[in-house]
């Protein structure tokens, strides 16, 4: 099972977007996102649940719990 960082690593670029695209999505600086993908920090609850909503998916998909991405 991936973990966190890959699995938005993967769902970013499904969608064809850089890391600097996905940041001002989430209104963030680059830098704050590239650390989620490079496994140096993770968002807070509010941000996990903006980007499970963002890409439909489960936030047991997102973390990595579960290889199910539909939301319940």
């Amino acid at each position: 099972m991936e973990d966190f960082s890959s699995r938005i690593k993967a769902l970013r670029k499904e969608r064809g977007l850089k890391q600097s695209e996905m940041a001002e999505i989430l209104g963030l600086k680059e830098r704050s996102y590239q650390c989620y993908e490079y496994r140096e920090r993770y968002p807070d609850v509010p941000g996990l649940v903006a980007i499970a909503d963002f890409f439909d998916v489960s936030l047991d998909y997102l973390m990595g719990r579960s290889d199910v991405r539909e939301r319940r």
